[in-house]
């Protein structure tokens, strides 16, 4: 069986409670600094979460979070930088609404054209990036920051009226037309007034338990794990390297494009111009306060779920609702140095143990020759 290992568990958890500790304190400084109360915005965001509706806003939003971050933790898991996911999303949401408005099929085929459009559309435009990497070299970095324009940009030409989008009347919004009820992905009902949490959340979370059991249970996971440690130690055992890279950009953004169905297909039923942006970004604060693991990816989003929902009624009580933006911002630069210095200890602390095991062993050793 096998050993707990207490001081890993502790050093796992101590770079995320760190990071929140300082980003709270951080917070609160500023709070101060422009003469507000350091508390009773905390208090006004949490009396906010007590309410039924909320509650599921807050799901709702961190479904949407989720399947973002795990795009994004796929990426990081191979040493991979994709933060091109708010494109992918982007453009595979539009595709897939303007495919899910065109056509009229019985509800599973329905659903499911929408879902693989998605996916292979948010696959097609990391894999642009995963290709120039593997081919040429080019960073990751700076092809999915470029493909996130070209994204934009590509939008925004679709969704004219002279192309495929849809001017409703009376309205400056630009739509790409409303798709029918069969390819409506059905949500769970919590009772007037509270809303429905949508369906696409279970999916989210079921891809969250596939996303674990594929990365520590398959032999795929092992060489994604072994690629991202060392590209060349990897390639040296019989993994092609290049092969591996552009098969986890594919995955990562076939998984981005996932993450704009659960406002696609349990709310808006369309994409138009005032369609949630963004969410990328957010993806890439909450997998790394999440560690890349799905539990605490989970929390993260929810987490970051809370602070967005809950400060939309501060400035109702005269703060600004920006208080959670800057928190988020906080966390990002936190979560970066705690973790650096939570490494850095766990290297000492390491080293410490391996000293104090070498030098029990010495002693026994010592001991035993003075009894022969």
């Amino acid at each position: 069986m096998k050993k707990f290992d207490k001081d890993r568990l502790v050093l796992s958890l101590a770079g995320p409670v760190l990071a929140l500790a300082v980003a709270f304190a951080l917070t609160s400084l500023v709070l101060f600094a422009s003469g507000k109360d350091i508390i009773e915005p905390y208090q006004l965001m949490f009396d906010s979460a007590a309410y039924a509706d909320v509650q599921v806003l807050i799901i709702n939003q961190a479904g949407t979070y989720y399947l973002a971050a795990l795009a994004v933790a796929v990426g990081f898991r191979m040493n991979l930088f994709n933060i091109g996911v708010d494109g992918q999303y982007r453009l595979a949401a539009m595709a897939a609404a303007l495919v899910g408005a065109s056509v009229d099929l019985p509800g599973p085929l329905h659903l499911a054209l929408i879902v693989i459009v998605a996916m292979l559309v948010g696959a097609f435009w990391s894999g642009i990036a995963g290709f120039l990497k593997t081919t040429r070299g080019v960073s990751e970095v700076v092809s999915t920051i470029m493909l996130n324009s070209i994204a934009t940009a590509l939008i925004a030409w679709l969704i004219l009226p002279k192309n495929f989008g849809v001017q409703p009347a009376g309205s400056n919004n630009l739509t790409t037309g409303d798709i029918p009820e069969s390819g409506w992905f059905p949500g769970l009902s919590l009772g007037d007034g509270a809303g429905e949490i949508y369906g696409f959340t279970f999916v989210a979370a079921a891809l969250g338990v596939a996303y674990w059991f594929v990365l520590n249970r398959t032999r795929f996971g092992f060489d994604l794990r072994a690629t991202g440690e060392s590209e060349s130690a990897a390639q040296a055992s019989g993994v092609d390297a290049k092969k591996m890279v552009l098969t986890s950009m594919l995955i990562s953004g076939a998984v981005a494009g996932l993450a704009g169905m659960p406002t696609l297909l349990g709310d808006t039923h369309t994409y138009s111009l005032d369609f949630p942006t963004g969410i990328g970004f957010t993806g890439i604060t909450i997998a790394l306060l999440g560690r890349n693991n799905p539990l605490g990816i989970a929390f993260s989003a929810l987490l970051i779920a809370f602070l967005d929902k809950t400060s939309a009624s501060l400035d109702q009580f005269g703060y600004e609702k920006e208080i959670a933006t800057i928190m988020q911002g906080l966390i990002v630069i936190s979560v970066v140095v705690s973790y650096e210095l939570v490494r850095r200890y766990g290297t000492r602390r390491q080293q410490q143990k391996v000293g104090e095991e070498l030098a029990a062993g010495h002693a026994l050793k010592t001991e035993k020759e003075a009894a022969l």
